[in-house]
C-alpha cells in the first residue's frame, strides 16, 4: 500500500471535536467507485447490522455495548479486517449458534460482504462495524469475546511501516482486554516477517502460542475457509502460516 493511501492525524492535537482521540489510521478506506447496488447495500443494510453505537458521534461517553441484548446471549466472536467477508460468512453459516462481529474499514470490502449476504438471504448472527477496530475495542465490554480472527492483514512490508501492523501493542492490548480468559486468537498470513512480528508481539500482550513446532503453523484449522487473498498468495508462491494463540 502506498503512502498516498495513508491517513494521518494531527499529532499535536489531543482530541476531535467529538471527543475522539486523534489516532493515526493507515490504509485504504475507499477503492474504485461503488456501483448503485453496493450503495444501496451500504445505505439499507449496514445500519441494521451495527453491533451497537460504536462511533464517537453516536456514543461520546463510550458506553459499553450490551452484547447479550444485541445477540440474545449467544457467544460472540470477532474478525478484524474481514476483507470481502468470505471467511466471516463461512464461519457465520458454520456456527449459527454463535454471533460474529466483523470489523472492516475498507468500504468496498464491506459493500461486497453485504452483497454476498443479500444473495444468501441474510444472516441473523452477523454484525458489522465499518470502521477502525480501535473504536470498536473502546466500547466492547471486558472479556466479552470468545474467539478472534486476523486473516491476511495488511503486511506493510517496509521496515519503517511495521508499526502500522495490527500485531503491535496498540491493538493487541485492547484485544486482550475484550477477549475472555482462555479465548482463542487465530492469525493467518503469508508474509514471513509478519509471522516473526506476530510470534514476538502476541505473547508479549499476554497470549500463549498453542503450537509445539513450526509444522503446527503450516496446517490450517479444520474449519478454515481459504479466501481469495490466500489463493492469490499460493498462486504467487507464498506459503500460508496459521498461528493459534490463547489468552492466558
Amino acid at each position: 500500500m502506498s503512502d498516498d493511501q495513508t491517513h494521518d492525524s494531527d499529532a499535536n492535537k489531543t482530541a476531535h471535536a467529538s471527543g475522539a482521540p486523534w489516532r493515526n489510521f493507515y490504509g485504504r478506506i475507499h477503492g474504485k467507485t461503488l456501483n448503485q447496488a453496493q450503495k444501496v447495500y451500504l445505505e439499507e443494510d449496514l445500519p441494521r447490522l451495527a453491533p451497537g453505537p460504536v462511533s464517537w458521534e453516536e456514543n461520546p461517553e463510550r458506553v459499553k455495548l450490551d452484547l447479550v441484548e444485541r445477540f440474545g446471549g449467544k457467544p460472540v466472536w470477532l474478525e478484524v479486517g474481514f476483507g470481502a467477508g468470505e471467511h466471516l460468512i463461512h464461519m457465520a453459516q458454520s456456527y449459527p449458534d454463535v454471533a460474529i462481529i466483523g470489523c472492516e474499514p475498507y468500504v468496498n470490502g464491506v459493500a461486497s460482504c453485504l452483497g454476498h449476504m443479500r444473495r444468501l438471504g441474510g444472516l441473523d448472527n452477523v454484525a458489522i462495524h465499518a470502521g477502525d477496530a480501535r473504536d470498536l475495542f473502546d466500547v466492547l465490554p471486558d472479556e466479552s469475546i470468545e474467539k478472534a480472527f486476523l486473516n491476511y492483514p495488511d503486511p506493510w512490508p517496509k521496515a519503517r511501516h511495521h508499526r502500522r501492523r495490527f500485531v503491535t501493542q496498540e491493538h493487541l492490548a485492547p484485544l486482550y482486554r475484550v477477549l475472555e480468559t482462555g479465548a482463542e486468537f487465530r492469525v493467518a498470513t503469508d508474509i514471513p516477517d509478519y509471522v516473526r512480528q506476530t510470534m514476538e508481539e502476541v505473547p508479549r500482550a499476554g497470549f500463549e502460542w498453542l503450537g509445539e513446532s513450526a509444522e503446527d503453523w503450516r496446517k490450517p484449522w479444520s474449519d478454515w475457509f481459504s479466501t481469495r487473498y490466500e489463493k492469490k498468495a499460493i498462486r504467487e508462491g507464498r506459503t500460508p502460516h496459521y498461528m493459534t494463540f490463547r489468552k492466558r
